[in-house]
């Protein structure tokens, strides 16, 4: 297979989430994708299938070193960034597993910048037994949370929790057990779990644990950046329409994720950001 190796959410040559793209004409065995995504070794591998002629129809899997997840943000906004490359700029329509998407690639000075539309988001309140498990893998009491905004299960093509925390040092010294967090995230069948701090309305610091498919963090995660601003809107936060997401920033890859959304709840939110080809 001819492996791309992008970083969605880069900042100019640096920083991004690595996510491996594999443009195929014909499908291949599960086993395969799970395969090379372990050898590639990034937290997700976008595996795309083109459908027809036109080269705008595809349908996309993606897989973590060690489970296939149903939607990766990153991994789209990189395949997206693949595709205009290859056949220009443009919006392309993505077949998921659970859902139809588009991935739109446009040509910056800088290099290629993708925006990806989602799967419609939902959001609600913790559980108890959600609540107890995960504060206590990172070790967090309820006085660590940041109460104008409270801990949530968020979806927004993929399930996550969010924990909004009221101290940007107990952020930047986020730290688990990574087996506790893989039996955590599997039982309550989440892909990330997501620490964030407000710096203002429409600015947020952002750490992803993704032990489920194991991986400690994430740098820059767009599938739980859909799902938290469908959280946000379901909240009434006043976003005026757009935000900024900065993650990766206290693991020495700075990311960038602007997403823009409306205020109907439920519907699809855009994710964008720019994406560099690592050498």
């Amino acid at each position: 297979m001819d492996i791309q190796r992008i970083a969605a959410f880069s900042q100019g040559a640096e920083g991004g989430n690595p996510a491996g793209v594999v443009l195929l004409q014909t499908a291949v065995a599960d086993a395969d994708m799970a395969r090379v995504a372990a050898e590639v070794g990034y937290s997700e591998t976008a595996f795309a299938v083109q459908q027809d002629g036109t080269g705008n129809n595809w349908r996309v899997r993606y897989f973590s070193p060690e489970s296939e997840v149903p939607f990766c943000g990153h991994a789209t906004i990189a395949l997206g960034a693949a595709l205009g490359q290859r056949n220009g700029a443009g919006t392309y329509s993505l077949t998921l597993n659970d859902a139809t998407i588009t991935v739109e690639a446009e040509a910056s000075q800088g290099g290629m910048v993708a925006t990806l539309a989602s799967p419609p988001t939902k959001s609600r309140a913790l559980s108890g037994s959600e609540m107890r498990d995960v504060l206590a893998l990172f070790k967090l009491t309820e006085d660590d949370l940041d109460p104008r905004l409270p801990p949530a299960r968020i979806h927004g093509g993929a399930d996550h929790v969010v924990l909004p925390l009221n101290d940007r040092a107990r952020l930047a010294s986020m730290d688990y057990d990574l087996d506790m967090g893989r039996n955590v995230m599997r039982e309550h069948s989440l892909v990330t779990i997501m620490l964030v701090c407000i710096k203002d309305n429409q600015t947020f610091d952002a750490r992803n644990a993704f032990a489920s498919g194991g991986v400690f963090e994430d740098p820059a995660t767009g599938a739980a950046a859909a799902a938290f601003a469908g959280y946000l809107r379901d909240s009434s936060w006043p976003h005026g329409g757009r935000f900024t997401i900065r993650q990766g920033e206290d693991m020495g890859s700075p990311s960038l994720i602007h997403v823009t959304l409306d205020d109907i709840k439920g519907a699809s939110v855009r994710v964008s950001g720019a994406a560099r080809d690592i050498a």
